[in-house]
């Protein structure tokens, strides 16, 4: 929230300030997991496959994770 000089309320900038590491550990999961799905690749269209896999590493990590939980 603007308080009319430019800067922000502490409330929007604390919010603002603990997003930070969520980037970090995404960005090493999504080089991790390419590194998993291109390992396993094969022809071109299976490394497009895993540089897609890769970009949505987490969707999987959910999937299994319910699959786990509901058996």
């Amino acid at each position: 929230m603007s308080n009319g000089s430019g800067r922000t309320s502490g409330s929007a900038a604390a919010g603002a300030a603990g997003t930070g590491g969520a980037g970090a550990v995404y960005g090493l999961g999504l080089i991790g997991a390419l590194v998993y799905f291109w390992q396993q690749a094969d022809g071109f269209v299976e490394y497009v496959v895993a540089v897609l896999k890769a970009l949505v590493w987490p969707a999987f990590l959910v999937y299994e994770a319910f699959a786990a939980l509901l058996g």
